[in-house]
């Protein structure tokens, strides 16, 4: 088990407006997790790094710039997940990176990389297991630009992932079969 707010607290003074925005964005996702396994007992997810995933799955947003959330970072946003996937890997979490890595939309596709020219490395990051795929399906209920706790509904997300490509609202739904 790992102390996922001392982790955060290395990055992110706490008390500060970003800290409060990230704990809280996390523990909703958490939280929205952990019911989802509660309720599909079958799919036997591993309740301990899930919960601990999805407290560190956006940890890398103080490298980019977002203002709104209080990041002054030199990335562009959605460089979040492969930033933060980093800094988790030099911590020795490299299972808790691939969450990182692969939350995006729905995860992003090689082709999709390529085809937008944005600043990732070329190569599928999408989620494959169900712990992953679960905090990515969790984490798209929330926003952290306002009303933090408040669940997004379903066909408001599903439609803003079409931002992404056909395939993010596609593997959206598939996770929503599995989770929802």
């Amino acid at each position: 088990m790992i102390d996922t707010l001392e982790i955060i607290g290395r990055y992110y003074p706490e008390g500060s407006n970003v800290y409060n925005i990230l704990v809280t964005h996390s523990q909703c996702v958490r939280d929205k997790a952990l019911l989802c396994i509660d309720r599909h007992p079958e799919l036997d997810i591993d309740r301990q790094f899930v919960a601990e995933a999805a407290m560190l799955h956006d940890i890398g947003i103080f490298y980019t710039y977002a203002p709104p959330i209080g990041c002054l970072g030199p990335h562009l946003y959605i460089e979040h997940g492969i930033l933060g996937a980093n800094l988790l890997r030099e911590l020795g979490l490299p299972r808790h990176a691939l969450v990182c890595e692969r939350h995006t939309g729905t995860g992003l596709s090689k082709e999709y990389i390529l085809r937008t020219g944005y600043p990732l490395p070329v190569r599928d990051m999408i989620p494959e297991t169900l712990e992953e795929q679960l905090v990515c399906y969790a984490d798209k209920f929330y926003s952290k630009n306002r009303n933090l706790t408040e669940e997004k509904p379903f066909d408001l997300v599903r439609s803003k992932l079409g931002k992404f490509e056909d395939e993010s609202v596609e593997r959206f739904d598939m996770m929503h079969k599995l989770f929802g």
